[in-house]
């Protein structure tokens, strides 16, 4: 039975729901987290902030000099999470990867279940699924994950990130107006398409493009990349904030995150609980992409380090980036992610020694030597 009255309620709810998505799509571009005085809070004891930087960089120059150790920090990582952590997993999707059972066995961004179809049509378009040869055949390799953290802002470790032979940055986190402090060298970009930087001069003509595919759309975004084609505004509307049009990268330096890295990174080795269906988002239970970058690094690398990690909560006006004015307490609104129990992994890998902290927002160990030289130098009686 055929009624022109339900055919025009239908179009008219479909038009209600466009209409709402947009308005919600316009919102999400004009709402900015409350900003920070950077002149307050960057004012630090000048003699207390050049030893700080004094030391960073001498540790910085420390962990290089020393001998690099072969498969290092894979032994370190089976050693404190044995039957938790995967030696032999592949950091990239490859093709044909349907034979790997575990990468299908939850949704996005733990797994591909759904998604096969469409994930074999990106495989098709990639013609290179691991590091690049002149890496991939190098004896021992050392990794640095550069992390996004206020803490860098006047270290000036560039010079010496740029020695390490993997440099993983994440998101949009700015090389251009900051080398002196993050250095300008790039192996590896990794992020999701919101995270993706909009600016072309970001992306290095030798460099990597991983990326972590979290929903349906991600899917076609990263397609229309790789093919250098137009992202559909049906596609954008779908996404939390404007994503990145053009990546000037050609289809061999795009890659695909094994999903399983995120599922044993947040279920066996941080212990967030089982992923559930909601009608919008995650619960608590997905590591950040900078928590992800360091397994993911261990998974690359014979020894690694990291650098511009440490949210500290505590202290809510100091700045959260090293490249904006968001303080500290925008994290507090965030709904993803357990930075105090991530907080609690880094540290355990740290104080192990299984991987080094070159800024020490984590566990300072150079901090630590500085304290007790001072006290030894210090006169009686002060």
């Amino acid at each position: 039975y055929f009624s022109p009255s339900l055919v025009f309620e239908g179009i008219r709810c479909v038009l209600l729901f466009v209409i709402g998505v947009y308005i919600l799509y316009i919102l999400k571009l004009n709402y900015s987290p409350e900003e920070c005085d950077m002149k307050k809070v960057l004012v630090r004891a000048p003699r207390l902030g050049m030893l700080v930087v004094q030391q960073a960089q001498k540790y910085a120059r420390q962990v290089l000099q020393g001998e690099c150790r072969p498969s290092f920090v894979k032994k370190g990582m089976d050693r404190l999470f044995k039957e938790k952590y995967s030696l032999g997993l592949s950091p990239f999707v490859k093709q044909n990867s349907e034979a790997n059972e575990a990468a299908y066995q939850y949704d996005p961004p733990f797994g591909f279940r759904k998604f096969s179809r469409k994930l074999q049509n990106l495989l098709e378009l990639l013609p290179e699924h691991d590091l690049p040869e002149h890496l991939k055949t190098k004896s021992c390799k050392r990794c640095i994950v550069i992390g996004s953290g206020g803490i860098l802002h006047g270290l000036g470790l560039g010079p010496a990130l740029n020695q390490f032979d993997i440099v993983i940055r994440l998101n949009n986190a700015p090389v251009q107006g900051y080398a002196d402090h993050v250095g300008n060298k790039t192996t590896i970009r990794m992020t999701y398409p919101e995270g993706a930087p909009l600016s072309e001069h970001e992306y290095y003509s030798n460099g990597l493009f991983v990326a972590v595919l979290f929903k349906s759309v991600d899917f076609n975004w990263l397609q229309a990349m790789v093919k250098n084609e137009s992202v559909p505004l049906w596609v954008r509307l779908f996404f939390w904030k404007q994503v990145a049009e053009k990546i000037p990268l050609q289809s061999k330096q795009f890659r695909i995150l094994n999903p399983v890295i995120i599922k044993e990174t947040a279920l066996d080795i941080l212990q967030y609980p089982e992923p559930r269906s909601k009608i919008w988002g995650w619960d608590k239970n997905v590591p950040t992409i900078g928590v992800t970058a360091v397994v993911l690094a261990t998974h690359l690398c014979d020894e690694v380090s990291l650098v511009g990690f440490g949210y500290d909560l505590s202290q809510p006006n100091t700045p959260l980036h090293y490249f904006d004015t968001l303080c500290m307490a925008a994290m507090n609104g965030q709904t993803m992610h357990n930075v105090t129990r991530e907080t609690l992994f880094l540290q355990k890998l740290v104080q192990e020694e299984v991987v080094k902290d070159l800024s020490g927002g984590i566990h300072c160990d150079f901090c630590k030597k500085e304290s007790e030289q001072s006290k030894r130098k210090m006169p009686l009686g002060i």
